[in-house]
């Protein structure tokens, strides 16, 4: 990476970036790595894994050129937090308890882990100034991620439905507002009521153990799938897409769920 930064003998287009320019090729590769586990192709997971290795090691350099820290303070630090954050597992030294972890329950330890973060987030914090009870969370996240985590929060406070079944309460009342907002006409009042039903659904996903922005990518890989196979229905029917009614296209979709129902019995 030094080698490509260096402005005489490196690479033009990497000599030219800054750490903004980049971002969103490290937003991309991200997403790369969460679509080869999706598709569980290893090989493909080991080739976007060393693209988001590169986009960390990147920044790092941007960084070490600022003298605001190296690689190896990245490695250290995460390190560190890692140690931190699990002390049911590390003494503070960084070594092994010797009895091993007490929690062996995922949610005490998620719980202990959401505790020392706030810890932390309050010691970074200036004492002058209002604690902001939901900060921290990246605005730069998927809309549907962020939300999930910022219920996620607002519930290690106490602020949460008991169940998913009042959740679904609470996405039907949501879905009435937005019909109610349409019968109005009043634009700003839909898109307000229909991030209030997102939000819901969000809350829903928390509520039920899925990840939202994962059932939605899923999803829509599903309707992608099905639009293609009702397509082929079609024209193995003598028809065509873009030129059928709405009652052929629906005949045929349903007809690409019945032969996926089929195979998977």
């Amino acid at each position: 990476m030094a080698a490509l930064r260096d402005p005489v003998r490196g690479c033009a287009w990497d000599v030219a970036q800054t750490p903004a320019t980049i971002v969103p090729y490290t937003i991309e590769e991200a997403y790369e790595v969460a679509d080869a586990v999706a598709r569980g192709d290893r090989d493909d997971l080991r080739d976007e894994l060393g693209d988001l290795l590169f986009q960390v090691v990147f920044q790092a350099r941007l960084a070490e050129e600022r003298g605001d820290f190296a690689f190896d303070d990245v490695a250290r630090a995460i390190g560190d937090k890692l140690v931190r954050r699990h002390p049911h597992v590390f003494a503070p030294d960084g070594t092994l308890l010797p009895e091993g972890s007490p929690l062996r329950d995922p949610a005490q330890v998620e719980a202990q882990w959401a505790a020392i973060k706030a810890q932390e987030r309050a010691a970074r914090g200036d004492a002058a100034s209002a604690p902001d009870p939901l900060g921290g969370v990246a605005r730069a996240l998927p809309a549907l991620a962020r939300a999930e985590k910022i219920s996620r929060r607002a519930a290690g406070y106490g602020f949460d439905w008991d169940n998913a079944a009042q959740v679904i309460d609470k996405v039907r009342e949501e879905t009435d507002e937005v019909a109610e907002a349409l019968a109005a006409g009043d634009q700003r009042a839909v898109a307000d009521e229909i991030g209030d039903l997102l939000f819901s659904v969000a809350n829903l996903a928390r509520h039920a153990g899925i990840d939202p922005e994962t059932a939605l990518r899923d999803g829509t890989a599903k309707f992608e799938r099905r639009f293609a196979a009702m397509a082929g229905h079609l024209a193995a029917a003598g028809g065509e897409l873009g030129r059928s009614d709405l009652a052929a296209m629906e005949a045929a979709w349903q007809a690409v769920k019945r032969d996926e129902a089929n195979q998977a019995g």
